[in-house]
């Protein structure tokens, strides 16, 4: 039977079954890198998190390493990721796999001023 036969390619199909989508949330200077503060972005199903960041690293050239560490196999010091809230350092890191619908938080390091206490 030709696979176009139903007007359904199943290859087509397949493949959009193989994907998901996620929402990536940017904040301050990461932000001004992407230039917007949310996108949705489409992964292969069996994506993790540092694969998405791999992603974002070439695809902005203001994120091009700021967020995976030189080898690539972790995720740069004093960097925050969520992934629906979490931090995935309390996950499995840049290994933490994806589902459809997942958040995924991006903060860069923070660095604090002076603290005046009250006397």
């Amino acid at each position: 039977m030709d696979r176009h036969a139903l007007g359904v390619d199943i290859y087509t199909i397949a493949g959009q079954l193989a994907r998901m989508e996620l929402t990536l949330r940017f904040f301050a200077t990461f932000r001004d890198a992407v230039g917007e503060k949310e996108r949705t972005h489409t992964v292969d199903a069996d994506a993790t998190v540092g694969d998405v960041l791999a992603d974002l690293e070439t695809t902005y050239d203001g994120l091009d390493g700021h967020l995976l560490a030189e080898d690539g196999t972790a995720v740069r010091q004093q960097l925050s990721v969520l992934k629906n809230g979490r931090d995935i350092t309390h996950m499995a890191g840049p290994d933490t796999e994806l589902e459809n619908g997942d958040v995924v938080s991006v903060f860069p390091p923070v660095a604090g001023g002076r603290v005046d206490h009250c006397r």
